[in-house]
């Protein structure tokens, strides 16, 4: 017998194949048949009629960070909301496993470190995990059979590093016997079910003491060498994160990247390729490392996301305005001085020279304030700007952008929301996106979901591509959007069994209405533990969501289930040959 049929639905089946009229049978977790509609003779448990909807293969999210969030948040939401059903964390170089278990300083590092670095609360790290676990072994184990969706998880460098040479970690380098500790250290992890090795060198990347976070002290050798370890592990890769990564790469990182997917013999992804028609010469030499590896036996594969994701700003907490050069410094004064230093305009200008420098990188669209919108407000002075356009207000005032800006902003004591307006929003970068998606390394990807909880909410760009992909710009066809969105990365991380819907494989499964699938505006709640806030979107026209033959997500609601696995490479992953 049949545990569920879905009758009449408009498979769509993840290879890019034409969409189909079918009935789908499932049975114990898996996807039992495949059969023209009215054809299953074969009683089930329970059936619905999909007349009319799309039934898709569940979504895979390359990159996100809910490696805290499941433990009090099994539903990852809201990714599950908008049909996700598999979640790599683990990204960055940022894990919260293995922790020495001689030194409980290192819980207390890590919880801050993700905070600064990933924008996670710090009191829901503190009251919505237990930190129980030494090894990643154990953290993985504390999720198994806790969770809604489908998990794996990289290792992070910095984990690594922390674990091995404590506070050294952090400014120093390992001895030949610490080296050979921390490729111990990871196999151990990979021999649990780790995916492989995450890393960071970026810039913008420092610990909760504004310190550079332990990665980003090692050397190319350090890399190389954990790299080869990677490569003697079944359904393992890298994930990577260079400063070159948020505008063009440098010739040295270009050398690294591919001299660590070479080394592995596995695949290495980075996030994420900003597409902006503005700067054309940008995507073809982020697209030389990828070029390189093929020819070197590595590959690399950029994501890049196919939304652009809204993301707030705020001159009174930490946010992306604080990585501009020159402009962490002045943000992270006491409010009183921060507010006479912005007020200077000798101070304004330079901090303007540094925004549109060559330095500033990706940053220097953030320095457009004539396009901001403001946000929530707290002061009478501001009352009724909420929603206007800086430029508008400035025009009024005949004061220039930035300084409206921080007047605006002084005026509410520095907490006032402001909503950057993008850049890349014309008709040319849609046209260049449409064009890069095509490239064999580049995949969709980068929600940075479970991350940047109260800035962006990257989560929905599964839904809000699809809509845009039915109704909006149509840049691609349904059948290739939804093989962007579930078989690609399937195919990229070796998961066996998933990202298709297909006779055996996994029913991992989205079934949502095509006249309304979309995602909600994002808006801020408070229900994270701590009452700490977030950014939430909700989904529009998702039917259910099936998680291993379970439903978990029923007109946006979640239903409680929890039939989520904690994927472990070699058994759920097989080796993706670069060769």
């Amino acid at each position: 017998m049949l545990d569920h049929l879905i009758k009449g639905a408009t498979v769509v089946d993840g290879t890019g194949a034409p969409a189909r009229v079918a009935d789908v049978g499932l049975r114990d977790g898996r996807i039992a048949l495949v059969a023209e509609p009215g054809t299953v003779t074969e009683q089930a448990a329970s059936s619905e009629d999909a007349t009319g909807l799309v039934l898709a293969p569940g979504f895979v999210d390359p990159h996100t960070h809910y490696d805290a969030q499941l433990f009090w948040d099994p539903f990852a939401t809201p990714s599950m909301n908008h049909g996700v059903t598999t979640v790599a964390g683990g990204n960055c170089g940022f894990t919260l496993a293995p922790l020495h278990p001689d030194r409980p300083e290192d819980a207390d590092y890590t919880r801050r470190m993700m905070s600064k670095v990933e924008g996670m609360a710090l009191a829901a790290l503190e009251d919505g995990v237990d930190w129980s676990w030494s090894s990643f072994a154990e953290y993985l184990d504390a999720l198994e059979g806790r969770i809604a969706v489908n998990a794996g998880f990289m290792v992070g460098h910095c984990a690594l590093r922390r674990y091995v040479m404590g506070a050294d970690a952090v400014g120093g380098q390992p001895t030949d016997a610490q080296l050979r500790a921390m490729e111990r250290l990871l196999h151990e992890a990979m021999d649990a079910g780790a995916w492989g090795l995450s890393t960071t060198q970026s810039a913008t990347h420092s610990d909760g003491d504004g310190a550079p976070v332990p990665s980003r002290h090692a050397t190319p050798a350090e890399l190389i060498a954990l790299s080869k370890a990677v490569g003697e592990h079944e359904g393992t890769q890298i994930e990577a994160i260079l400063a070159g990564c948020l505008d063009q790469f440098s010739d040295a990182e270009i050398d690294l990247f591919v001299e660590m997917t070479a080394a592995a013999g596995r695949p290495l992804n980075w996030n994420v390729l900003t597409i902006d028609a503005a700067v054309p010469e940008r995507v073809p030499r982020q697209l030389v490392a990828s070029e390189r590896a093929r020819k070197s036996g590595g590959r690399i594969v950029a994501l890049t996301m196919p939304i652009l994701t809204p993301m707030n700003m705020s001159l009174g907490t930490f946010c992306a305005l604080n990585l501009i050069p020159g402009w962490g410094e002045i943000l992270a004064l006491p409010v009183p001085e921060r507010i006479a230093r912005l007020r200077d305009p000798q101070v304004r200008t330079e901090m303007l020279r540094r925004a549109d420098s060559r330095e500033a990188g990706v940053f220097r669209r953030l320095a457009r304030f004539d396009r901001y919108v403001i946000g929530d407000t707290y002061s009478a002075e501001n009352e009724g700007l909420t929603g206007r356009v800086v430029r508008d207000v400035a025009a009024e005032r005949g004061q220039d952008a930035f300084q409206c800006l921080v007047e605006i902003c002084a005026n509410d004591d520095l907490r006032t929301v402001l909503w950057p307006m993008p850049s890349d929003n014309d008709p040319a970068s849609w046209a260049l996106r449409r064009e890069t998606w095509e490239h064999e390394d580049v995949m969709l990807g980068g929600s940075d979901a479970g991350a940047h909880l109260d800035r962006m909410c990257g989560a929905p760009y599964t839904t809000r591509f699809l809509g845009d992909c039915l109704r909006g710009r149509k840049l691609v066809p349904l059948e290739q959007a939804v093989k962007m969105l579930s078989d690609d990365p399937a195919r990229l991380f070796g998961l066996r069994e998933r990202g298709r819907i297909e006779e055996g494989f996994h029913a991992d499964l989205v079934l949502f209405d095509p006249e309304r699938i979309d995602a909600g505006p994002a808006t801020l709640v408070h229900d994270l533990p701590g009452d700490s806030p977030r950014l939430d979107s909700r989904a529009v026209g998702v039917v259910s969501v099936r998680v291993n033959g379970v439903e978990t997500v029923r007109d946006d609601e979640v239903t409680g289930a929890i039939p989520g696995r904690v994927l472990r490479s070699g058994r759920d992953t097989r080796t993706v040959p670069t060769r």
